[in-house]
C-alpha cells in the first residue's frame, strides 16, 4: 500500500508543468500553441523570454530530483524496497509525460529524466547533463542532443553501477523520450528542426 501511495504522489509532482505555470506567471502565451507546442523550457525559450525558460527547466527537473531523493530517504521508513524507488523514477517522469493536471497532455520529459537521474546518482545525472550540452554546443539542436542524451544514459548507468532495477526504469524512460522525439527525427532527417534559440512560430 505504501508502494502505491509513494507512485501516485510521485506522478503527481510529476504532473505539475512548470512551463505552463511560468509561461502564466510571466504572462506569456500558452507554450503549446506556439513552435513545437511542447510544454518544456526550449519551446519557452522561443518566446524570447530566457528568465522564464530557465525556471521552467529548474522545475521541470527539480520535480524529477525531488521525488526520487524523497523515495531515496524516506521510502525505507515506509518498507518501500527498490522496486518501489525504481517505479517512483518512472512515475515522476510518467507524469510530466501525461499530467492529470493539463488533460494528459504534457512536455517530451527530457529536464524531468535528467532530475531523475541526478536522484539516483549525482554522477550519472552530470554526465548525460554533460553529454546533452556537448551536443547542443556543437548542433544547436534540442532534439538531437536529448535523443543522443537518452541513448547514452542506460549505458553509463551499466557501466557505472551494473544492470539491475534502476537500469530498467532508465530504460524505460528512454524508450519513452525516444518515442515522443518521432517527430523531431523526421524534421532532422529533412533538415527542418528548429534550432536551440529560434523564435516561435505560431502552430
Amino acid at each position: 500500500m505504501n508502494t502505491v501511495l509513494f507512485v501516485i504522489a510521485a506522478y503527481l509532482v510529476g504532473s505539475v508543468s512548470f512551463a505552463l505555470v511560468f509561461s502564466k506567471i510571466f504572462g506569456l502565451a500558452d507554450p503549446r500553441t506556439y513552435g513545437s507546442g511542447n510544454p518544456g523550457a526550449t519551446n519557452v525559450l522561443r518566446s524570447g523570454n530566457k528568465l522564464a525558460a530557465l525556471l521552467t527547466l529548474l522545475g521541470d527537473a527539480a520535480k524529477g530530483w525531488f521525488a526520487v531523493w524523497m523515495a531515496f530517504h524516506f521510502g525505507p521508513d515506509f518498507q518501500l524496497n527498490e522496486t518501489g524507488i525504481a517505479m517512483v523514477c518512472v512515475a515522476v517522469f510518467l507524469g510530466h509525460l501525461f499530467p492529470v493536471f493539463a488533460r494528459f497532455k504534457g512536455g517530451k520529459g527530457v529536464a524531468t529524466a535528467l532530475g531523475v537521474l541526478l536522484g539516483i546518482s549525482p554522477w550519472l545525472g552530470l554526465l548525460v547533463l554533460a553529454t546533452w550540452l556537448c551536443v547542443a554546443v556543437l548542433t544547436r539542436y534540442s532534439s538531437l542532443s536529448a535523443l543522443i542524451a537518452a541513448i547514452l544514459a542506460p549505458i553509463y548507468y551499466g557501466l557505472l553501477y551494473g544492470f539491475n532495477l534502476y537500469f530498467m526504469a532508465i530504460v524505460v524512460m528512454s524508450a519513452f523520450l525516444i518515442s515522443r522525439h518521432w517527430k523531431n527525427i523526421g524534421n532532422l532527417l529533412s533538415g527542418k528542426e528548429s534550432k536551440i534559440g529560434s523564435k516561435k512560430k505560431a502552430g
